[in-house]
């Protein structure tokens, strides 16, 4: 059997008919469109003519009747368009759109829904029938005007399928009629991997790439040894020369032969450091290609977001009483796939906006001088590393003027102040929640929750959306997104001792602050840059790490925000760039504070990567409750010896995140990844606390747990199980080996296991 059959197998009759009837119902959309729009040709008719017939074929054989009459009935209708018995006007296209539409919804059933679905929509399904029927019989000749008769009875909107039907790829978002509200959004196709195959793919390929930059340290050494090696040969021929001038034969006998036997050694060295360094490089380059490699599975060409676009932006205009088309450029411009599936609703937005509030009627248009037929453009493209999509329309533009009143109306600035406002402030004020040029709100737009949507969303993804407007001529939208979420470009920083990233779209700039250069004004410290006044923050405060060292020399400053909420936030040092993989953290600790994801730096280290927005967040809070503390608040407070804990546990992420939390409450805290290792490092070192896993590899937490409460010198030492068992069993194994606290990850959250600790061994310091 061949590969395909092997894959294909998995799939019953009807998933695979799922899958040809979206393939083949696009294609069916997509000539519809183009005839249209007149660029159709015999191609077009004979495409759509076998998409049609392969449709009825599949069909037939899962039993869909009434989708073998649909696609009987319009086969027809393309044959004869064919001959020329018909022309495939507008009215005629709604038509057929919506026996598509049918084909669509029937195909997305399951199997126990198709006869109460039918049931429910056998009329309209009837009546959409007899009007492609009808269509197909016409025999005028070309350019007679079309048979109104013909047409009418096509349904003004399609029923859709029941909420436990999942939406169809292609499906339009609002039929002829009835158009969509405003949160509608795109039909997605679903995923054809799981995404926690690609998710572990790429950890695996990141850590072979860490791993090969776990080379570096030995070439390092080794070409250490390499120049203290060329030192003691120096100093070996130096002697021979003197042995030379002494002229003691027997010393200069052996000092010779010394010289003699230091040349192998030398070209040993030189060869196998050539041979490791070439070893590095093919291991690094073979990682970088895996990484490379996998990040190009999760990559979906852009026509797999959008195909859907062209179709609903000419149903909408058409509900509206205008024409429009989509033209799309850059279709093959691969994005990752969940960058594209989280712009799906902004990129919607964008298009209604332009068909309802930048298209004009045809009687304007024609007015203006321009074509019947209103156009946006689409395109998307790579550059510098980013992915770029503009839209922008042959419209009329955005009236700045109607911005200005508007402003004004809202009591959002006084009159002097809105005609002082530049095109483009003004144009700002379209992001705003809740702001509309439209005074009534329809089921399309006018209630001001468009473009604000689309910026929040972009932003989310770490990309900027800018806008612009030439009156009469058109709007455009330029959406800025990074490639990939898979792989970011970070700032690596440490903040006591510990290492975190910034993502570097996120860094407004880096700068290195001198002490003379703070200023203090009602309390608060700042810097000048720039012409601009930056609040000094310290990040050890905002995550709660406690007090930073004061420091003497200059300050490492990282530049994060932006307009008034611009903050300079103060890092004990910046250690550089680097392109991390990112990692989900374990669900166990839900959403935390401050951090969006984990990562592992080049030498393996593991590092957390911090939320900027939450950043923000978070020091606006410390600024609304007056406890921000200035720099060198923390200076000549005497130390107390911090507790120390042990955490052993086999994942990586829940060992960090369970030790970040202990060491941002003061105790000092050290890890072991399964219990082997966790004993022995109990039995090596003074601990005040372990907090062990129950399930890990070579010795699980029950025999760690019993080790430690039979040996004589460690029988005191409390010990917590933190497991996702909750069994009544597994918690009466636990505490019968001697455990004194067992916690369950299942409902575990910060507190709970800092109370926990608190609980056994009291506060951090002594």
């Amino acid at each position: 059997m061949s590969q395909d059959s092997g894959d294909l197998s998995q799939f019953s009759m009807l998933d695979l008919f799922r899958m040809e009837a979206q393939g083949q119902t696009q294609v069916l959309t997509d000539g519809l469109l183009n005839i249209e729009r007149g660029g159709g040709d015999p191609g077009t008719l004979e495409a759509m003519m076998r998409a049609a017939h392969s449709i009825k074929g599949a069909a037939a054989i899962v039993g869909l009747d009434a989708v073998v009459q649909l696609s009987h009935a319009m086969e027809d209708a393309f044959v004869d368009a064919q001959h020329g018995k018909l022309q495939l006007t507008p009215a005629r296209v709604d038509v057929l759109l919506a026996g598509v539409d049918f084909i669509l919804q029937l195909s997305a059933l399951g199997e126990q829904q198709v006869d109460d679905w039918l049931r429910q929509n056998g009329g309209r399904i009837a009546d959409t029938l007899g009007a492609i029927a009808r269509i197909g019989a016409l025999t005028a000749a070309p350019g007679a005007p079309p048979d109104a008769s013909a047409v009418t009875a096509a349904p003004a909107a399609v029923a859709a399928p029941p909420p436990a039907v999942p939406a169809v790829a292609g499906a339009a978002p609002a039929p002829v009629g009835a158009p969509a509200p405003d949160d509608a959004l795109p039909a997605r196709a679903p995923a054809k991997a799981p995404a926690q195959n690609f998710d572990r793919l790429l950890s695996l390929a990141s850590e072979t790439r860490i791993n090969a930059h776990q080379v570096q340290p030995l070439l390092h050494s080794m070409q250490r040894f390499k120049r203290n090696q060329a030192s003691l040969f120096q100093a070996i021929e130096q002697l021979h020369e003197l042995v030379l001038a002494s002229g003691a034969p027997a010393l200069v006998e052996k000092s010779a032969l010394a010289v003699q036997r230091a040349q192998p050694l030398k070209q040993f060295m030189h060869g196998h450091l050539a041979d490791v360094e070439a070893y590095e490089r093919r291991v690094l380059g073979v990682a970088n290609n895996l990484v490379d490699e996998v990040l190009a599975l999760r990559m979906r060409p852009f026509r797999d977001g959008v195909h859907m676009f062209p179709r609903m932006v000419r149903d909408l205009a058409r509900s509206l009483g205008k024409e429009a088309q989509l033209l799309i450029e850059g279709e093959d411009t691969l994005v990752d796939r969940d960058i594209l599936a989280r712009i799906e609703s902004p990129l919607n937005h964008i298009l209604r906006n332009a068909v309802d509030h930048g298209l004009e009627d045809p009687g304007e248009r024609a007015a203006a001088g321009k074509a019947p037929l209103g156009t946006i453009v689409m395109q998307a493209r790579h550059r510098a590393g980013m992915l770029h999509i503009e839209i922008g329309d042959d419209g009329r533009g955005v009236d700045q003027e109607r911005i200005r009143r508007r402003i004004v109306e809202r009591n959002m600035a006084s009159e002097p102040m809105a005609a002082a406002l530049s095109a483009d402030e003004l144009l700002e004020f379209l992001f705003l929640p809740a702001f509309s040029l439209k005074q009534d709100a329809s089921a399309i737009s006018g209630r001001g929750v468009g473009l604000d949507i689309v910026q929040q969303t972009i932003r989310e993804q770490n990309g900027t959306v800018r806008i612009g407007s030439q009156p009469g001529i058109g709007f455009r939208t330029t959406i800025t997104l990074p490639l990939t979420q898979s792989i970011v470009r970070a700032l690596v920083l440490e903040i006591q001792g510990e290492p975190y990233a910034l993502p570097i779209v996120k860094v407004e700039r880096v700068l290195t602050v001198a002490q003379s250069e703070i200023r203090t004004l009602e309390g608060k410290q700042f810097v000048v840059a720039g012409g601009e006044h930056l609040g000094l923050v310290q990040a050890a405060q905002v995550l709660d790490l406690g007090a930073a060292d004061s420091a003497s020399g200059d300050l490492a400053v990282v530049v994060i925000g932006a307009a008034a909420r611009r903050y300079a936030l103060v890092v004990d040092a910046i250690r550089g760039e680097q392109s991390l993989a990112v990692q989900a953290l374990d669900p166990t600790f839900g959403k935390l504070r401050d951090v969006s994801a984990a990562a592992l730096l080049d030498d393996g280290a593991p590092v957390l990567i911090l939320d900027v927005p939450d950043l923000l967040l978070s020091i606006d809070k410390l600024l609304g409750e007056g406890s921000l503390r200035q720099l060198g608040g923390g200076a000549g407070q005497a130390r107390r010896r911090a507790r120390r804990i042990l955490v052993v546990d086999d994942s990586l992420t829940v060992r960090e995140m369970e030790r970040k939390l202990l060491h941002g409450r003061g105790y000092e805290v050290d890890v072991a990844v399964d219990g082997m290792d966790g004993w022995n490092a109990a039995r090596g070192g003074e601990y005040d606390l372990v907090i062990t896993d129950v399930d890990m590899p070579r010795m699980d937490g029950i025999e760690l747990v019993a080790l430690i409460k039979n040996d004589a010198r460690l029988h005191a030492l409390p010990v917590m199980i933190v497991s996702y068992k909750d069994r009544p069993e597994d918690r009466a194994r636990g505490m019968t080996a001697g455990a004194d606290y067992y916690l369950t990850k299942g409902s575990f959250h910060d507190e709970t296991l800092l109370d926990a600790v608190f609980d056994l061994i009291g506060e951090a310091g002594l």
